[in-house]
């Protein structure tokens, strides 16, 4: 009797974590809603800008950082820039491969607050290539952006933020596929 009330407790648990998991992405996504974390924006280039509005300023700041196995240390020239919606900006960013072999790195945007992901619009942007090194090398890469001017009025600051990730491992693995799949032939 007492195995029948353990395994039905089991079950239960085992259930009630399926459960959970099933629910956590979408769990998840209303996390990041509320608090304005993680914002996804497109990871194409956009269109051209709109008519700027020279009335309204908006703080773009920029942070950076490294997935903790990436060498790589990547800056923008600077911290924060002053925007007006509409108005097409260029910020450059230096890039350094800090390893002694030759490496790739990726790098993933996000916005805060999170709803406001969909009204930075990047034309030009490191973010959608791979990004190749030569032992030691620095790289200069130039960000073009607008801010929507459908921003709302109640967003005066955001952050667009990087973090770096080294794909070289994958890249390989690809190229490694390919060759194999050129020699089968």
């Amino acid at each position: 009797m007492e195995h029948h009330a353990l395994l039905k407790k089991l079950l239960l648990s085992a259930v009630a974590m399926f459960a959970f998991a099933f629910a956590l992405v979408p769990l998840y996504d209303v996390f990041c809603d509320v608090t304005g974390l993680n914002g996804k924006p497109s990871m194409e280039a956009a269109e051209q800008s709109q008519a700027v509005i020279n009335s309204r300023t908006v703080d773009v700041s920029f942070t950076t950082h490294a997935q903790q196995s990436a060498p790589f240390a990547v800056k923008s020239q600077q911290y924060m820039v002053q925007v007006k919606p509409g108005e097409m900006t260029e910020v450059t960013f230096f890039a350094q491969n800090l390893s002694g072999s030759a490496r790739v790195m990726q790098a993933v945007p996000s916005v805060s607050p999170g709803k406001a992901a969909k009204y930075l619009h990047k034309m030009a942007c490191f973010c959608f290539d791979k990004q190749a090194f030569a032992p030691s090398e620095q790289l200069e890469f130039k960000l073009l952006f607008y801010v929507d001017t459908e921003l709302p009025a109640d967003v005066k600051e955001l952050t667009l933020s990087y973090t770096v990730f080294d794909i070289s491992d994958s890249v390989q693995a690809n190229i490694n596929a390919a060759t194999a799949n050129i020699g089968a032939s």
